[in-house]
């Protein structure tokens, strides 16, 4: 079930004495960026090989940041692509809103992507990411030059426990949302005014992983309960590349391939790991995401 996904699987993993988590001396540093009549985010802005290197937008998984889900690949992506990656809304230095949407976290890339001055980039999603990945394409296909999908699904309600599940967390969280907004409100305020940048200590990843209140879970999970992409992501015609975990325990490889089979043309790429192998089995993550992307760009328009 998506209740234990990344942020879940992470604080397991760190439970356990022998997690060793990706070495990184430093990553690189962001800013807060603000996004006209939408709100602020911290974002982190890789520059590429070269001027001209093509864009690669990063959207990270629930319960995470930028920083937490994609720290270990930004050098290595940063070789070919002018890496762009953002807290998004109700998570770390994200944007507050009223209410937490996965269209408004899609339209939230765009609209950095218009403040950056680029017209068309790469999207790539890591599991609540590469749903926001999917409305990317599917909201704004003039935009998205290619995708990649990781460690994600169509929906997250096939089995009997999540068809009551999420219904129920979204009646239970709706008197709550205000409540709830004010909490995350209040850890944002305090959060310190730069994150920490050097990774190479568990420091690290415990204040990223802090930075996203607990009270945002129940709002974000009702969102993605109602998730479906099943009825339009069969007209998603950009370049696609699926990067399937196949021992998933949080979104099953079985929903991983379908959403691959949904997308014509789509390649996969498998990761024999779970839904935390861009921790647990970084390298031969790290090789696949590569691979996929590389698959991704290979195929996509020249004009682009």
């Amino acid at each position: 079930m998506v209740v234990t996904d990344f942020a879940g699987g992470f604080a397991r993993a760190g439970l356990r004495r022998v997690v060793k988590m990706p070495s990184v001396p430093q990553v690189p540093e962001g800013r807060m960026v603000e996004l006209p009549g939408r709100g602020s985010t911290y974002v982190v802005d890789v520059p590429g090989p070269a001027p001209d290197a093509p864009t690669l937008v990063l959207l990270h998984a629930l319960g995470c940041t930028a920083y937490l889900t994609w720290y270990p690949v930004l050098e290595e992506l940063a070789k070919t692509y002018r890496v762009v990656a953002l807290d998004q809304r109700w998570h770390g230095r994200g944007i507050r809103s009223r209410r937490f949407r996965l269209d408004d976290c899609a339209d939230d890339a765009v609209a950095l992507l218009d403040v950056l001055g680029v017209q068309q980039a790469y999207v790539a999603g890591y599991s609540m990411g590469g749903l926001v990945a999917q409305l990317v394409a599917h909201r704004h296909p003039d935009r998205v030059i290619g995708l990649a999908l990781c460690a994600t699904a169509r929906n997250f309600r096939g089995k009997r426990r999540e068809k009551f599940f999420f219904p129920i967390m979204s009646l239970a969280m709706h008197p709550l949302s205000g409540y709830a907004l004010s909490r995350v409100e209040r850890l944002a305020e305090h959060l310190p005014e730069a994150p920490n940048l050097d990774a190479s200590t568990p420091a690290f990843g415990r204040a990223e992983f802090r930075s996203t209140s607990a009270w945002s879970m129940p709002e974000v999970l009702g969102e993605l309960g109602r998730f479906n992409s099943a009825p339009w992501v069969g007209s998603i015609s950009c370049p696609t590349a699926v990067v399937v975990t196949d021992h998933d325990h949080a979104i099953p490889a079985s929903r991983q391939r379908k959403l691959a089979a949904s997308i014509p043309g789509a390649e996969v790429f498998e990761v024999h790991g779970g839904h935390v192998s861009l921790i647990l089995h970084h390298d031969e993550w790290r090789e696949a995401l590569v691979a996929a992307l590389a698959s991704v760009t290979k195929r996509a328009p020249r004009a682009a």
